[in-house]
């Protein structure tokens, strides 16, 4: 199977390429492939490529790119250009694109808008960027809860829109009183009120609800899309299986992302000044947790100096730490995005890792210290590793639980900085217990 994206970057590669050339290789591809592939190419070659795409296709392409691309791009062009790539743009667009925009670009936006895309804009811009009421879909089909079957199956007919099985109905102040799906009324008689089909307790998601739990919400309800609902019960909009696919993806990105302290919006060809800049602040970071590991084992220098093998040992204490922590962080992370974790079962939780942390540290002590046994010939040393990588990995199911928790607590991205305290965390435990020990027995 053929890749255009990586046909698009070998035709850049070629000698007097024209703008029919690279307009005929994207002409078949979807507007997230050409922003893909956009992303994929030096930012000197960007505008040759986007002078090729139709005026049509350019506002799709440019929402699908990711917030540094687009705002590159956008440096590229004049006022007028800017002006005419959104000329058609709506209110969804406009949002999600929103935080990458400078202000004046957003005015020229809004003015290009109709009332009614103008409204539903600033509707979405009082919720947050990650709560469900900024993501909605406006075309969806509501109605009056006294429409007959007749009526409602017109309604049907002239909406083209993905997602449109269900009718959202609501009374005469404008409040969502429920829905009804399109088979529930294939064969009722064309008289029959509309509301004698309404399933009751239909679900619903309140227009601040997080994104992610949103898409929780769709799932668990077995069909493609959601009401969004106000603090007044009035129809903001609805949520659909587009919008969770979209918004598990984001999430699964950002965590990717975050992990190495990066951001999701990040370009692959963003300026090296600005790339330098926000690695560096997380080497940084790393650099004073590695300069505190260090400082703790100085304070064994003399030791180290008498029993060498000590420092060719050190790496794997430390490793198993981080390790076993990392497993439990992960777990726990997961268990906090997905609400499992509470103060009713925080004790049971804990209580079990470290039971899972004590068995896993006694198995593999005792595989270790049997190897430096063999290896070095002598019992105590094989008896202090052992003793080391116990301790450090029950310190390391300990920190596992309790740094997430806490960094939660305090509204911090665990996911983001968790791995980093834990990391220092086991480190400097893993080489106090093992020089520690070290100093008392081998000395």
């Amino acid at each position: 199977m053929s890749n255009p994206i990586a046909e698009l970057i070998e035709l850049l590669t070629q000698e007097n390429i024209s703008n029919q050339d690279i307009n005929q290789a994207i002409s078949s591809m979807p507007p997230d492939d050409v922003a893909l592939a956009l992303e994929s190419i030096p930012v000197s070659q960007r505008r040759f490529v986007w002078d090729s795409i139709k005026q049509t296709n350019r506002l799709d392409i440019l929402v699908e790119m990711r917030g540094e691309s687009r705002l590159l791009l956008l440096k590229e062009l004049n006022d007028l250009e800017i002006a005419e790539l959104f000329s058609d743009v709506d209110a969804e667009d406009l949002l999600e694109i929103a935080d990458s925009l400078p202000d004046p670009m957003i005015e020229i936006a809004l003015q290009k808008m109709d009332a009614k895309q103008r409204e539903y804009y600033q509707q979405g811009v009082t919720y947050e960027e990650d709560e469900a009421g900024r993501w909605v879909d406006h075309e969806l089909i509501v109605a009056a809860q006294t429409i007959r079957v007749s009526e409602a199956m017109r309604l049907f007919r002239r909406v083209s829109a993905p997602y449109s099985d269900t009718l959202y109905l609501v009374n005469r102040t404008g409040r969502w009183v429920g829905c009804v799906h399109l088979r529930s009324i294939l064969n009722a008689q064309p008289h029959e009120p509309v509301s004698g089909f309404m399933e009751e307790e239909y679900p619903f998601i309140d227009a601040q609800t997080d994104v992610v739990k949103a898409a929780d919400l769709l799932e668990k309800s077995e069909v493609s899309a959601l009401p969004v609902l106000d603090s007044n019960q009035l129809l903001v909009g609805r949520f659909h299986a587009g919008h969770a696919l979209e918004a598990r993806r984001l999430e699964q990105e950002a965590v990717q992302m975050s992990n190495t302290g990066l951001d999701e919006d990040s370009d692959l060809f963003s300026p090296v000044r600005r790339s330098a800049a926000s690695r560096g602040f997380w080497l940084g970071i790393n650099l004073l947790t590695a300069f505190m590991a260090s400082a703790f084992i100085g304070l064994f220098e003399a030791t180290l100096e008498q029993v060498v093998a000590l420092a060719v040992l050190m790496p794997i204490v430390a490793s198993m730490g981080g390790i076993a922590g990392s497993q439990t962080l992960t777990l726990i992370v997961r268990g906090l995005a997905l609400g499992q974790i509470t103060r009713a079962n925080f004790s049971s939780l804990l209580k079990k890792e470290l039971q899972v942390g004590g068995l896993n540290g006694i198995v593999w002590s005792l595989c270790i210290g049997a190897a430096v046994l063999f290896w070095f010939q002598s019992p105590m040393l094989g008896f202090t590793i052992a003793m080391a990588i116990v301790i450090n990995i029950l310190m390391a199911a300990l920190s596992g639980v309790i740094i997430p928790v806490v960094l939660d607590k305090l509204k911090i991205d665990p996911a983001l900085s968790g791995s980093v305290i834990l990391t220092t965390v086991t480190d400097i435990a893993g080489y106090i217990a093992f020089l520690g020990l070290g100093t008392l027995l081998l000395l």
